[in-house]
């Protein structure tokens, strides 16, 4: 059985090297989602490590403005940082997925030390309110058969994307508004990132691809709506 996890981990490792689209890929009882190409025109924004006082609340704001829910995976150091910027996400009904505590590659460390960067996310989250969390995002996408047995084990989902906006790496607005809506397809889950060092693009990318998509007929749902009929 071991040896099986470790072929279907290679694979999957292999197929997000080489940005090949996955919808879903089941590994015993938790299945790893890039996507699901089955749910028409819905798709699902998702924002990466946050939450921060910059950035975070110019998106909620632009998600208020269109009525969109989106699913927003959160660093827990940053969560303990900047609670407010936490509370927010929450009490604007926002979705929230584990991003780990430390934001450090996951291939590295011993499954003790993974458990503990995931549930030292979830008492930060905690903090703000009864809230608990059932999706899983690795720093940059990237994990093994340890964190798969540690989802199994504690019911989450491992939820990575097919759309990379590479806001990370500072692009223009007009090159991510060119990247999602020359690549989009029903049922999608977007990668952009509420929180990045220096220059940040995303906002003002936002306010272009949102209502051009809506104008497309697509859908704004979150990670758990969209996948919940896999």
């Amino acid at each position: 059985m071991q040896s099986v996890k470790r072929a279907l981990s290679a694979i999957l490792l292999l197929l997000i090297i080489f940005h090949l689209p996955i919808r879903a890929f089941a590994v015993g009882n938790t299945p790893v989602y890039s996507s699901n190409l089955q749910e028409g025109k819905r798709i699902a924004l998702t924002f990466d490590d946050g939450p921060h006082p910059r950035n975070t609340p110019k998106i909620l704001d632009i998600l208020d403005k269109y009525g969109i829910k989106a699913t927003f995976f959160l660093i827990g150091v940053n969560a303990k940082n900047y609670p407010e910027a936490l509370k927010m996400v929450i009490d604007k009904g926002h979705e929230i997925g584990n991003h780990t505590y430390s934001h450090k590659p996951l291939k590295s460390k011993s499954k003790d030390e993974i458990y503990k960067e995931i549930m030292d996310t979830e008492r930060e989250i905690a903090k703000s309110g009864s809230f608990s969390t059932s999706l899983i995002r690795p720093p940059c996408g990237l994990y093994d058969n340890t964190l798969v047995e540690i989802a199994i084990e504690n019911d989450y989902k491992i939820v990575l994307w097919n759309i990379d906006t590479k806001d990370w790496a500072h692009t223009s607005s007009s090159d991510i508004f060119a990247k999602v809506v020359n690549n989009v397809r029903g049922g999608d889950i977007v990668l952009f990132h509420d929180y990045i060092s220096g220059e940040n693009n995303t906002v003002e990318a936002l306010n272009l691809i949102i209502p051009k998509l809506i104008s497309l007929g697509y859908e704004f749902v979150t990670v758990s709506e969209l996948l919940q009929n896999v």
